[in-house]
């Protein structure tokens, strides 16, 4: 595995080593774990040739959020990387990716102000100039992401599309632990009784597709059965779309999402199931 720092030695590489391969992305902010394995091994199936990033991106955080909390496992991910068949791994600085009087890519003023963008106005703004960035330097034939982050995937796979980007997305499956718990860099932060409350998030969505699985499919009905499982965390959102994002009164097979926020603690947890 080939390790690079700044973009223009990772083009050149691209350039010399690998012309007219395919490229598989990652692009990740580190403390890695099953579920990016999961992506770097199904870009390894795809491809010729994976290449992943770790960049703890600073202008999705917002004013008093986790930035320079935020877990950093640098010899481990590097190790990760190795072992799970990653060819190149980008490692660059905030200089190397930011510079002065930047041109910023900006969130839709619907879908990337509601969900995550509602109480987190602007996040997206900085996780779509980032991404924009990254698949320009790298350049794949295809990029990978977790569908965990719906929202965050929705969004950059609309940009790709508006902005004409000649790279396909590919969503991933959100991978769990043994007890359900969707994994997450930000798990770390969870003290034991607090883990155990965080499993009332995938419970109360296993209960949701029990209730579809029962042709229960009214909206509010599930809504509310899966607000009274998260009781007492605080709940940030749930919501059940479309997979546009769109509302919808009743759950639509094969085209319907049901997301949830909530604060275990002080740490934000995001969980859905595609339906």
């Amino acid at each position: 595995m080939k390790i690079v720092s700044t973009p223009a030695e990772l083009k050149r590489v691209l350039k010399e080593q690998f012309k007219d391969k395919s490229v598989g992305f990652i692009p990740t902010m580190g403390a890695l774990h099953e579920g990016h394995i999961s992506l770097i091994k199904n870009a390894r199936k795809d491809n010729d040739v994976v290449v992943a990033s770790i960049f703890v991106n600073p202008t999705q955080f917002l004013k008093g959020e986790d930035l320079d909390k935020y877990p950093k496992k640098e010899e481990a991910d590097k190790k990760i990387c190795e072992i799970s068949g990653v060819d190149i791994l980008f490692y660059p600085n905030a200089s190397d990716i930011y510079g002065e009087d930047e041109v910023s890519i900006l969130a839709p003023k619907v879908r990337g102000y509601v969900l995550e963008g509602a109480s987190r106005p602007g996040h997206f703004n900085g996780v779509l100039t980032v991404v924009m960035k990254l698949l320009n330097i790298v350049n794949p034939t295809r990029a990978y992401f977790g569908k965990k982050d719906a929202q965050q995937l929705n969004l950059i796979t609309l940009m790709v599309k508006q902005f004409f980007m000649d790279v396909e997305i590919i969503p991933c499956d959100t991978v769990r632990e043994k007890d359900g718990l969707a994994q997450s860099s930000r798990n770390v932060y969870l003290d034991a009784t607090q883990r155990k409350e965080a499993l009332k998030i995938s419970a109360s969505l296993y209960e949701a597709s029990n209730m579809i699985s029962k042709k229960i499919l009214d909206v509010k009905q599930i809504r509310d059965k899966i607000v009274e499982i998260l009781n007492p965390l605080e709940i940030i959102y749930v919501e059940i779309l479309d997979r546009e994002f769109n509302p919808i009164k009743e759950v639509q097979i094969g085209n319907s999402v049901i997301l949830v926020e909530a604060k275990v603690g002080t740490t934000r947890l995001l969980d859905n199931i595609w339906i």
